[in-house]
This record gives structure tokens, C-alpha cells and sequence, in this order.
């Protein structure tokens, strides 16, 4: 199974195309809509927000509610198009002026992705734009779907955001609160400080990352594999994780602490019930060992740099003059790590599904959830 996107940030619409999907499985548009919604909603966001309405339109592969095994196309329109279309056309009658950006924004792709193409930053910025994160949620919102009906979980949480830390726990009261906190972290104090340290950041021209921490649950072992390098489970999901714009670090479990403690402290003692298999009495390494699931809960978190736009922006180069001048500003949030974590959920998601039809070759869903069960029973042996 793989994924192909397309569009730019100020472009007509964002595309996406995946091969491979299984035929039968059921999918539903309502619920990709509202993976779109939640992506563009949180403390902090800019004003494209207000312009966009991310819905999704099937344009293949899906009939009467199930995928038919052909490739499933979609896309998501960008409505900021009406005010774009001169400027973005691809004909001569672009115009390729007025718009123009020859100061490149510290942080960003600009510069590089200048050089590198050898254009003007316009081009870049409208494709390394984490606006392209709206056809991914899309794409990983179908694949979810799915694994749902197989009993896989997948819930994600901030941890923090501009050094200010949310108390965490694993109650279903708990994950009610995140579920409905704008701030994605349950913890009423906490977020009442985000709130505050937003503000400050916004008066001052700042922005803000954060900390996120993304678990799948119900996941049998075995899904990835020691046998190639690219081929573990954990660096795929580190791949994907640190693919998603401002995403600067991924680590595992315990994380980086590892680093300090003794072998002892680190390592999941293995136990056995009868009925239930083999588990874990703890889960540091955070559900992947070798490169493969354990059987435990997945458990990865992120760290996310503040956003490189700045409304105070930093020193740059201009292209042309050489001369010394201020960034470029464009439109952009103060804080996106909530919707960040959205983002999150699901390029795991993606990765996940992947990883089911690796261990379970399928051409239809029924095939597909008739070897996952079989393999579960085998595990609790």
C-alpha cells in the first residue's frame, strides 16, 4: 500500500491517491471530514483558518460506502483559491510578480529549497507548507477507519506547550477531558497557563511549540521486522512522525531518560497468562522491540519547534540585492500543536495499516480481518 499527494498551499486544491486498499472495507466521509475539522481548530491558529472548510471529495476507488480494491483518489479544496488564481495559474498568464518573495524566512524551506531548485521562494513555500498536512489526515483518517474495525485504538495528547508542562494520566476521565480541551491535554491548570503564555507570544510576534505523544493501543505483536533496516517499525513511525512540518525529535517509551538509567530500570521483565499469552510487566520501550510491536501499547512522543513565521521576523538575505533586510511574513498561526497532534494520529495511522497489510497480504477487507483474528487467537496460546 503507498500514498501519493499533490497541491500547494495557494493552489486550486490539495490531491491524494492511495493503491492498495483493500476492497470492502467500509468508509465513511463524515468521519474524514471531521479528522479535517479538528486539524484546523485549537488555540493559536492563524487566520486561513477562518478561510478554509476541509471537506473531503471522493473521486474513486470508493463506491457505496466501501473501497472497490482500484486506487482511491481524493481531494480538498482550498476555497483562499479565488484570491490566488492569477497568481498561481499555470499558464503564461500567471502572474508572477506581485507576490514574489525573495526574502527567505529563517527556519523554513526557502532558502534551501531555492537553491536547491534554483527558483524563486514562491515555489517553495507553497509546497513545503504544512497546509499539504490536510491531504495526509485525510488519507491517514481512510486507513483508521479501518483499523478500527480491527480494534485498534489510536489517541494522542499534548504534553506541553511553550515549557509549560500538563499533569498526565491513563483514567478514562482523563482522556474525556483531552478528548474535549482545545488544548488537546486534559489538565484545566495547565492549559489556563498555555492560554496565557499564547497571548504573550502573540503580543510579542512569537510563536510557540510543544511537546505530543501519540499511543496506539490493541496491537498484536509482530507487525514490523528485525531482518532490514528499513523494514522496523519503529523507524518507519519516526520517519513518518518527524516527515510532518516543525516535528524536530521522535523518541519511544521512556524516550531519551534511557540514556541515564540502568539496564535494569530500562528493560520490560516478560511474563505469561494463560488465556492472554505473553506481555510485558511494564512498557518502557514503548510497545516496539527489535523493530517490531511487543504486544504492548505503542507509545511515541514529538517535539515541535515553535513556527519559523514570525510577525517579528529575524534577520535575512535578499536574494537578489545580497543586502541585509527582515524575513518575509507570511500568513501564519502562533501555535499549532494541537493540530499538530491531529497530524500525528494520523501519519501513525498510515503507518500502522501499512504494517497490518505487510503481515497480512489482503486483496479484500473480509480476507484481511479473517488472518488478523486467526493470528490473535495463535498469540494467546
Amino acid at each position: 500500500m503507498r500514498f501519493l499527494t499533490a497541491g500547494e498551499s495557494h493552489g486550486q486544491k490539495l490531491i491524494g491517491i492511495i493503491e492498495g486498499l483493500p476492497s470492502g472495507m467500509k468508509i465513511s466521509k463524515d468521519l474524514v471530514d471531521q479528522a479535517l475539522k479538528k486539524r484546523q481548530q485549537g488555540p493559536g491558529r492563524g487566520g486561513r483558518m477562518a478561510i478554509e472548510q476541509d471537506k473531503v471529495h471522493f473521486l474513486s476507488g470508493v463506491r457505496g460506502g466501501l473501497s472497490t480494491g482500484a486506487p482511491l483518489a481524493m481531494e480538498v479544496l482550498n476555497r483562499d483559491w479565488e484570491n490566488w488564481e492569477k497568481i498561481m495559474a499555470w499558464g503564461e498568464e500567471a502572474d508572477l510578480e506581485s507576490r514574489k518573495v525573495m526574502t527567505p524566512r529563517p527556519g523554513h524551506a526557502d532558502l534551501t529549497g531555492a537553491l536547491k531548485y534554483r527558483t524563486e521562494v514562491r515555489n517553495i513555500l507553497e509546497r513545503a507548507s504544512a497546509r499539504e498536512t490536510a491531504m495526509r489526515v485525510a488519507i491517514g483518517s481512510v486507513v483508521r477507519q479501518g483499523l478500527s474495525k480491527l480494534g485498534v485504538e489510536i489517541r494522542g495528547r499534548v504534553l506541553a506547550v511553550g515549557g509549560i508542562q500538563a499533569r498526565l494520566s491513563d483514567d478514562d476521565d482523563y482522556w474525556e477531558r483531552v478528548q474535549k480541551s482545545e488544548w488537546s491535554a486534559g489538565d484545566p491548570d495547565a492549559e489556563r497557563k498555555m492560554g496565557e503564555r499564547l497571548l504573550e507570544a502573540r503580543e510579542l510576534g512569537e510563536s510557540l511549540g510543544g511537546m505530543l505523544e501519540v499511543q496506539v493501543l490493541h496491537l498484536p505483536a509482530g507487525l514490523g521486522s528485525h531482518v532490514q533496516w528499513d523494514r522496523k517499525l519503529d523507524g518507519k513511525l519516526a520517519q513518518a512522525v518527524l516527515s510532518v512540518q516543525a516535528i524536530k525529535g521522535v523518541s519511544f517509551g521512556i524516550g531519551f531518560d534511557v540514556g541515564a538509567k540502568m539496564g535494569s530500570l530500562v528493560h520490560d521483565p516478560i511474563e505469561y497468562t494463560q488465556g492472554q499469552g505473553y506481555h510485558r510487566a511494564s512498557n518502557h520501550a514503548g510497545g516496539i522491540e527489535g523493530g517490531m510491536s511487543n504486544g504492548e501499547p505503542i507509545i511515541l512522543q514529538a517535539v515541535m519547534k515553535p513556527i519559523p513565521t514570525l510577525y517579528q521576523p529575524l534577520n535575512t538575505v535578499h536574494l537578489e540585492t545580497k543586502e541585509i533586510v527582515k524575513a518575509s511574513v507570511e500568513r501564519s498561526d502562533v501555535c499549532a500543536v494541537p493540530a499538530a497532534l491531529v497530524v500525528l494520529e494520523h501519519v501513525v495511522a498510515w503507518v500502522i495499516a501499512e504494517a497490518v497489510l505487510e503481515k497480512f497480504p489482503a486483496d479484500s477487507f473480509m480476507e484481511l480481518e479473517t488472518a488478523w483474528e486467526e493470528y490473535k487467537e495463535y498469540l494467546k496460546l
